[in-house]
Order: structure tokens, then sequence, then C-alpha cells
């Protein structure tokens, strides 16, 4: 990390220093003209590349969260599925298995709404719900027995279940997911340099002429903000939520011999 920000560092320093030797070179030898007016060529030029500049970050800053969080939500949904399809699975087991996976499996969807989810905001699961999912397979695996429908499902089990794990290790990588370093900063900076740009170019902007600038300062605000929230998977108001368990659990409690 520190090696990333010392190469950025001397990146824009030498950047500054190519833009103060040409500057120096050619007023030395005499080529161009003085350009001093707010509309003029430069300004107008490095107007447009900071607009763009701010766009291409804004646009990373967004689509990036954005897809890890749509990626999270539907993992949500297949973790959640799976978990219903192992419940459906546990019935053709004898008794007193079957109800005892069940109930397990029911618990487990209870404990990720009610317990483990608001631990999610920090970024990590809970080691109970791994271990609970542990125990569980270890128990389904040690059944001992003589019918081959009940084996059959007990293979079909644990298929599931192996799906089910793999979608709660995604759900851990998905909350511990964070939006490529620096790139909120970024755009929160060139945001605030094409905000001043008319300013520092030597524009006085002056009552009606405020407006616009007014209007595209909230928006890129608005717009920041916005990318924040998102950038924070499981911890802001648009958070993904337990939507799809809370489902599954509700279904699972209407389904017939649920413990």
């Amino acid at each position: 990390m520190q090696m990333v920000i010392l190469v950025s560092v001397l990146a824009i320093l030498a950047a500054v220093g190519v833009v103060a030797v040409a500057a120096f070179l050619f007023r030395r030898f005499g080529g161009g003209a003085d350009d001093l007016d707010p509309n003029g060529p430069s300004a107008g030029h490095s107007g447009s590349m900071l607009s763009s500049l701010f766009l291409l970050v804004f646009a990373i800053a967004i689509v990036v969260p954005w897809a890890t969080a749509d990626s999270a939500r539907q993992n949500t949904y297949a973790e959640s599925q799976a978990a219903v399809e192992s419940y459906w699975s546990a019935a053709r087991l004898p008794a007193p298995a079957g109800p005892q996976v069940r109930q397990q499996v029911r618990d487990y969807l209870d404990f990720v709404v009610r317990r483990e989810w608001p631990l999610m905001a920090s970024g990590k699961l809970s080691e109970e719900g791994t271990t609970r999912l542990e125990a569980l397979r270890t128990q389904v695996n040690g059944l001992v027995l003589s019918d081959d429908d009940a084996k059959a499902a007990r293979g079909e089990l644990l298929d599931e279940m192996r799906d089910l794990s793999a979608a709660r290790r995604q759900r851990a990588a998905d909350a511990a997911a964070k939006p490529p370093a620096g790139v909120l900063p970024l755009a929160v900076l060139t945001g605030l340099i094409v905000i001043v740009f008319p300013f520092l170019a030597g524009a006085r902007p002056r009552g009606r002429t405020l407006v616009p600038l007014m209007v595209m300062s909230g928006l890129l605000g608005l717009g920041v903000f916005l990318a924040w929230q998102i950038s924070h998977t499981f911890a802001s108001g648009l958070a993904v939520g337990p939507d799809a368990f809370e489902a599954a659990l509700s279904e699972v409690r209407r389904l017939p011999w649920s413990g």
C-alpha cells in the first residue's frame, strides 16, 4: 500500500513537472501567446479533461460496489434456496434423524436472520454459523441407514449442504469485500476540483450564473454520497438485507412436518 501511494505521488509530481517545464520552454523560446481568458484554450482543455477524469473515477466508484452488492444479493438467494432444498431432502430421512435435521436447518435460517446479519456490518460472519453447518454435515454423514431411498436422500442432502456451505463462504467474502482503495477519495477530490475550477480559471460567476453551478455541486455531492453508501454491502441504507433468508424461513415454517 505504501509503495502504491509513493508511486502515485511520484506520478503526480512528474505530471506537474512536465507542465512546468513545457510552460518554461515555450515562454523561453517565444512559442505561443499568453492565455489569461477564463474561456481560453487552456481553461477549456483543462476543464474538459477534469470532467472526463471525474466521470471515469465516479463510474468506477459506482459500478464496482454496485456489481459487488448485486452479486451478494443473488448469493443470499442461492444460500437460502439451498437451505430450503436441504429442508425438503431431510423429509426423506427416517425418524428421528429427519425431523432433527429439518429443525436444525430451520434454526440455522433463524440464526442468520436474527443474530448473524447484524454482525455482517463489521465485515465478517459469526463462527457459530459455520460451526452449526459443519456439525450438521457431520451428523448427516454419520447416519447409519439401511434403506436405499434413505441413502439416496442423504446423498442429495449432503450435496445441497455442500452448496449451502459454498454460498456461505461466498457471503463471507462479500461481507469482507471493499471497493478499490483510493477510488472514492479520488472521486471526492476530482468532484471538488470540478466545482471550484471556474474560480481557479479566473471566472467570477454571480447571480443567476451561480444557480447551475450550485445545482451541479448538489448533484455531485448526492452522487458521491450514494457511491459511499453502496460501497458498504451489508452496512448502509442501501445494504443487502436478509430478505432471502426471511422468505426461506417463512417457507419452511409453512411446510408440513416442520418439527
